[in-house]
């Protein structure tokens, strides 16, 4: 069929575009922009109404002039150029290269849009991924195939963790490939140059691809990036059966585009200002995250998401804690009391963590320790507040020995710095020095077979 030119357009608003008089027009197809310049833009269509499509521009409508311009449906959606050299390369939010080093030639395209996975075909997650950082590894463990988002606020870590985590991940026990698909979504110059700077140093990059999308980038690139991403994902699991985690920040900058086009095209908002259709929308990027059966390869997500006003009632990790399997909370508290990372074990959850340690995942004390630390955490907190209020005369021996523990847990075993890549060993190691703060009495939650295995008894 012959790609028709229509010279059709009859109006332009933002980053909206009408085009009228069209034929065989598909939903998220896309649309090149010719202007009498000489230059392209493209954009994608949004909605069909008989012989009128409204496109959404990917760049902006500046300096585009409705009687000289031309708009060609090309058909299918937007692709992304695959093969197996976009590793350790860097591009732009809509799939261009950024580094200097050329197109790549493709083996494969591929829709961003990608294809809904059958619940049947997915296989459930269980094993472990270490990721060197003692409160997921410890306490909130990651499971490949798993969807476990980062909680942060504004001006707090995340990206030195996201850098962390990135660096260290693997899989243990396995000579798989591993590769990690990095997206930055409206994130500043400043920010991106730390990622790049971060994986160049520790040689990452060589197994990282990249998709950068700037702050002052299109807002509407930004719906495309994750996509994207994840795209190259699917590709270096399923095709090159790799171990992928994709590490995306900041989904908040998303939801914000998405609600700038949902103002645009006059849609009735929902929470906040957000469309409607936001858990959908958010939904149709996480899920795309899992393990397929009969497939090496798996997608494991760390979305990265910073509260407004550190607001867990947001809409945005709101919705996003109902789709993933947890959630990693980060604390303004422990960040000003100089916690590295400022990881709030408590509030923090990874609903899959049973089913990625014990003997011959981790370690055979590792379902015990987990529960007797959160248990001890806990009440060293409340024994520590208590002291506030009512003075440390008020507190107990035993309480004061919690409170003394609280303190050893933050200093010693969440706080770790940025450059450390604990082994799950070390980090279990670390959980029973602690423990051994406590008397053996205390300690209900763990099996007497491992206290006599682990638990050193005080001389």
């Amino acid at each position: 069929m012959a790609i028709k030119e229509y010279k059709t357009i009859k109006e332009v608003v933002g980053p909206l575009m009408l085009v009228t008089h069209t034929e065989n027009v598909k939903y998220d197809e896309t649309v090149r922009v010719k202007l009498a310049n000489g230059t392209t833009r493209y954009g994608r269509v949004l909605e069909i109404d008989q012989d009128k499509a409204l496109v959404q521009l990917f760049e902006s409508s500046q300096g585009l002039k409705i009687e000289d311009a031309k708009a060609v449906f090309l058909g299918h959606g937007l692709e992304l150029d695959l093969s197996p050299l976009i590793l350790g390369r860097i591009f732009s939010g809509m799939g261009e290269p950024k580094d200097g080093k050329g197109k790549i030639i493709p083996e494969m395209k591929m829709d961003i849009n990608g294809i809904p996975l059958n619940p049947v075909a997915r296989d459930y997650p269980s094993e472990f991924i270490q990721t060197g950082v003692s409160s997921i590894d410890g306490l909130n463990t990651l499971v490949r195939g798993q969807k476990l988002p980062i909680f942060s606020g504004s001006g707090l870590p995340h990206n030195k963790l996201a850098a962390m985590i990135a660096r260290n991940a693997k899989v243990v026990g396995t000579t798989d490939n591993f590769a990690v698909v990095f997206a930055a979504i409206g994130i500043t110059f400043e920010e991106s140059n730390f990622f790049i700077e971060e994986f160049k140093k520790s040689g990452a990059i060589d197994r990282t691809v990249m998709f950068v999308n700037l702050a002052n980038d299109p807002a509407v690139e930004r719906i495309a990036t994750p996509r994207m991403a994840i795209t190259a994902a699917e590709y270096l699991a399923y095709e090159l059966d790799m171990h992928v985690l994709i590490i995306m920040t900041d989904i908040t900058n998303y939801a914000e585009s998405l609600r700038e086009i949902s103002a645009a095209r006059k849609e009735v908002p929902g929470r906040r200002g957000y469309p409607g259709y936001m858990y959908t929308d958010l939904s149709s990027l996480y899920e795309r995250a899992g393990r397929v059966k009969g497939k090496k390869g798996s997608i494991t997500q760390l979305p990265i998401l910073t509260m407004p006003e550190d607001d867990k009632t947001h809409p945005i990790p709101d919705l996003t804690g109902y789709i993933t399997e947890g959630q990693v909370i980060l604390s303004r508290s422990l960040h000003q009391k100089g916690i590295q990372p400022p990881v709030d074990v408590l509030p923090s959850l990874s609903r899959l963590k049973d089913k990625g340690i014990g003997e011959g995942k981790t370690r055979d004390d590792h379902s015990d320790t987990l529960n007797q630390l959160f248990a001890s955490y806990a009440r060293g907190k409340e024994a520590k507040e208590l002291a506030t209020v009512l003075g440390e005369s008020a507190l107990s021996d035993t309480d004061k020995l919690y409170a003394v523990f609280a303190d050893k847990f933050e200093k010693e075993y969440l706080s770790q710095g940025y450059d450390s890549n604990r082994t799950i060993e070390e980090t279990l190691d670390l959980g029973w020095k602690l423990l051994n703060i406590l008397p053996r009495s205390e300690l209900k939650r763990i099996s007497n077979k491992r206290l006599d295995k682990y638990y050193k008894v005080k001389e």
